[in-house]
């Protein structure tokens, strides 16, 4: 059972950063593909970014690549997500979650943290 605890959220102005990071309990992290999504008001959760568990391969949404960045400690249990340029749309509460697939998939996920939210003001 992997336990997910993410921080760093908070309440930003439209073009400046965050880095949000996840803690995780299990000592195996590092078998694991990590992944960030974020869901907004009255919208469906959404894939952001994902991580494979070396860190050698990552993958990101259209709409953050580029501002957003996603890297891994695995001796320290911990993924991260720079956010640069942050924009109002961005305004979301973040996730992290492992799967054994590297996947943009909703559902390829089975451990979730609580989320931390962010929120960009204009």
């Amino acid at each position: 059972q992997v336990q997910l605890v993410e921080s760093g959220g908070g309440l930003v102005q439209a073009g400046d950063s965050l880095r949000l990071s996840c803690a995780a309990s299990e000592r195996t992290f590092s078998s694991y593909n990590m992944g960030w999504f974020r869901q907004a008001p009255g919208k469906e959760r959404e894939f952001v970014s994902v991580i494979s568990r070396s860190g050698g391969s990552t993958y990101y949404a259209v709409s953050v690549k580029g501002r957003f960045t996603i890297s891994r400690d695995n001796a320290k249990n911990t993924v991260y997500l720079q956010m640069n340029s942050l924009k109002p749309d961005d305004t979301a509460v973040y996730y992290c979650a492992a799967a054994a697939d590297f996947s943009e998939l909703r559902k390829k996920y089975g451990y979730w943290g609580q989320g931390t939210q962010v929120t960009v003001s204009s």
